[in-house]
């Protein structure tokens, strides 16, 4: 219906349309450095014994998963995927605390990504585990309260 007004959200710097707000939405670009540091942390808290933080971690990287598909469906059939082949895994050995396991899934999910990043004409893109922790948090196992 060309007459139709657009639907528009106001703020007191001005209104958007809902199309405007649409673009404005994060594409898998975007979140992928979210996506980069969640897995960097996941390692080495799994690594450190913070099974905690481990599985804070992949709720965030489930999240920006979801967001993704949400944005760009037409990758929502990939991330599903991977999240049932590395996700998944990963949460088990996460509930086992079973670090050699969970080690292995990790590396898994790196190559899948790696591949991944080829099917989708991003080949440029390869991502490694950083040789060491992020360096602003305590990854070992949370203080006994």
């Amino acid at each position: 219906m060309p007459d139709e007004k657009p639907i528009v959200g106001r703020t007191k710097h001005g209104e958007l349309t809902l199309d405007q707000l649409a673009e404005l939405q994060p594409g898998l670009g975007t979140l992928m450095r979210d996506i980069s540091d969640r897995y960097w942390i996941l390692y080495y808290a799994a690594q450190g014994g913070n099974w905690d933080l481990a599985a804070y971690q992949l709720r965030g990287l489930r999240s920006l998963y979801k967001k993704g598909s949400t944005t760009r469906p037409k990758y929502a059939g990939m991330l599903a995927d991977y999240a049932k082949k590395i996700f998944d895994p990963l949460q088990q050995h996460i509930e086992a605390k079973n670090f050699p396991e969970f080690a292995k899934v990790y590396q898994a999910g790196i190559d899948l990504a790696n591949v991944l990043h080829g099917a989708t004409k991003h080949g440029e893109i390869i991502w490694k585990l950083p040789p060491n922790p992020p360096p602003h948090l305590d990854l070992g196992p949370p203080p006994k309260s």
